[in-house]
């Protein structure tokens, strides 16, 4: 079945454009009338000639010649404040249209764009958007009309004359014409090269500190010189086609010039033609630089905004999660397996066993069945047959070495990836079969590196959960031992922490980032690392805490410090990205050999006891 045809640069632009139309053509209306106050000006300039030459008042045609000056001034100025107001319209939309799809962009995707890219596709070429509304689209219309109007004026003052005229433009726009694809390439190219220097820039920015401490100022600073000079070089090429079709421009105008006062000379000359007559032709022929010069500057415009169409589009066309509760329907997975009668089974590992269904105020039951995932068809699998269980309520904790694929399985619990194969299930429903909010209301999640927003505390502690009271807040401030933090700031709870919690130390993000998961109250609680960077006093009353929450929610636990977890319910081990072995501390101490070498490492059991584990 063949798929629709892609719909052009052009269209997409004009669709933009399409919700503004009305106000669009007021502004057109408006610059119409203006122009056409202007087309008059040397008609009435004819008669005052003549009036002159007639030895008449000049009174009345100066006088309305001053009124249309001045009425076209107005209006002029009315329409050029129509058209940006609807082209900062347009820029306002496409900005938060291009926000709203990039914070929905799933997850594998935004793995492979740059931030600084995607920050100059939402500034600078969306800005881009707004010349094309008023100098590409509305001037460009009302400058063509105003154009056919002073030609037709030129031609009840001379036909002759008004050839002369278009022979040259003609040849001059045909050359023109050949210049403004070139101007939407160059455009495309600078446009990338400003987002790569963004890129570098925000890359150097967000590291200022290892930068800095790496003696690497110079080299970065280096870096981005070199990108801004290719931006540089880039913006020249298109300010060098953009001159050449603005000299066209005005060659046109001067060649046209000299051919008519050579042309109309003679034939004044003759007596063929009055003198007033020619002067009215030369003022309109100078009246038509600027209907051209807006017609050529639209055309250019047109090709900017048709590049910065096709930047945008690449985001617009990612497929991105939904905004509503909707299931992903669409996504493409390994088929569901069934039973005979078509129902899901835990035997045909559809819903893993021992994942029975959990009502909305029980702890949630997570399930693993089989499932095999890789991040890229480049890159070696990340999980390969995992399965394992963890039952509704307690601790489920995931250890092994770095890289054995204990994150990925949070990062497929949060669908921010789709498995390539198996189940992964929730109180016994196949995350693909939930609707995504649903499914992330009922986890809190907290991640390795803790982020924290930039603004005020209080803002960071309710980022999931709006709704929570002052009482909630304190509680769970108490709980994560952030009192003292909280006193000792200035302001308190609305005390700003800075760009990226900057004013905060690790230890401070790490339990903030937990407060905020457990503020959300979720029923299924996933920590990765979540006490690396605490001190031992507070890594124990953390594990008290977590152990207390472990009563009413599922926690699922990733740790390297083994001491975090001793106590869980279940410990998996991964390696390698299988699930190696199962039990509790004491099992897996008597029964694999991994996890001794790891509690060895971290002096959970002494010398005496690594004795080799016997095989099976």
């Amino acid at each position: 079945m063949k798929s629709a045809p892609r719909p052009s640069s052009l269209r997409l632009l004009l669709a933009r454009v399409r919700p503004h139309r009305k106000m669009l053509i007021l502004g057109g209306v408006l610059g119409f009338v203006g122009s056409m106050a202007g087309l008059a000006q040397p008609y009435l300039a004819k008669l005052a000639v003549d009036a002159f030459q007639n030895k008449e008042s000049l009174t009345g045609p100066l006088l309305t010649l001053t009124a249309l000056v001045l009425g076209g001034a107005v209006v002029g100025a009315l329409s050029a404040y129509v058209l940006e107001r609807t082209a900062e319209s347009v820029v306002l939309a496409a900005r938060t249209g291009l926000v709203g799809r990039i914070l929905r962009l799933r997850i594998a995707d935004t793995d492979r764009l740059k931030p600084g890219d995607l920050l100059s596709r939402v500034t600078a070429d969306t800005t881009l958007l707004r010349s094309v509304c008023t100098n590409g689209l509305t001037e460009a219309f009302t400058a063509t009309v105003t154009l056919i109007g002073a030609v037709i004026m030129m031609v009840i003052m001379d036909a002759v004359l008004l050839l002369v005229t278009l022979g040259v433009l003609v040849v001059i726009g045909a050359a023109t014409a050949l210049v403004l694809p070139k101007i939407k390439r160059a455009t495309e190219e600078a446009q990338t090269a400003v987002g790569e220097m963004s890129s570098v820039l925000e890359r150097a920015v967000g590291a200022l500190r290892t930068v800095k401490a790496s003696g690497a100022e110079t080299r970065e600073i280096a870096t981005v010189e070199g990108a801004a000079r290719l931006a540089w070089s880039r913006g020249l090429k298109v300010a060098g086609w953009e001159s050449i079709a603005g000299t066209a421009t005005w060659l046109s105008i001067q060649l046209a010039f000299l051919a008519v006062l050579g042309v109309g000379g003679a034939r004044v000359a003759n007596g063929s033609m009055e003198v007033s007559s020619l002067v009215a032709f030369l003022l309109y022929l100078f009246y038509l630089t600027g209907p051209l010069a807006q017609i050529i500057g639209g055309a250019t415009m047109l090709q900017t905004g048709l590049a910065a169409i096709d930047r945008i589009r690449e985001i617009e066309d990612l497929p991105v999660e939904p905004a509503s509760a909707d299931s992903f329907g669409e996504v493409p997975g390994p088929q569901r397996r069934t039973a005979a009668g078509g129902t899901p089974s835990a035997s045909d590992g559809t819903v893993p066993a021992g994942t029975a269904p959990s009502t909305p105020d029980t702890p949630a039951s997570v399930g693993f069945d089989r499932v095999s995932f890789q991040y890229g068809d480049d890159r070696s699998p990340a999980h390969t047959d995992v399965s394992f269980t963890a039952h509704s309520g307690g601790m489920t904790a995931l250890v092994g070495p770095s890289g054995a694929g204990k994150s990925t399985v949070f990062a497929l619990l949060e669908r921010f990836y789709e498995v390539n194969d198996g189940v992964i299930a929730v109180d016994g429903r196949d995350v693909r079969d939930w609707p995504l909010d649903e499914l992330r209301a009922t986890i809190g999640y907290v991640e390795q590196d803790a982020p924290i927003l930039a603004g005020t505390l209080r803002d960071n502690l309710v980022f999931a959960a709006q709704d929570a009271t002052e009482e909630q807040i304190r509680e769970v401030v108490a709980r994560t031992r952030l009192t003292d933090l909280m006193d000792r700031l200035p302001e308190g709870l609305d005390t700003a922490v800075g760009h990226r919690g900057v004013l905060l130390s690790g230890g401070e993000r790490q339990r903030v980032a937990i407060a905020r998961a457990l503020l959300r109250n979720p029923r299924l609680l996933l920590l990765d690392e979540a006490t690396s960077q605490l001190d031992a006093v507070n890594e124990l009353a953390l594990r008290d805490v977590i152990d207390e929450v472990a009563g009413s929610t599922t926690v699922l636990v990733i740790a390297h410090r083994l001491s975090t977890v001793t106590s869980a319910d279940r410990i998996v081990v991964f390696d390698a990205g299988r699930v190696r072995a199962e039990g509790t501390h004491e099992e897996l101490l008597g029964s694999d050999e991994l996890y001794r070498e790891l509690a060895a490492t971290q002096f959970l059991i002494g010398d005496d006891d690594l004795t080799p584990v016997p095989s099976s």
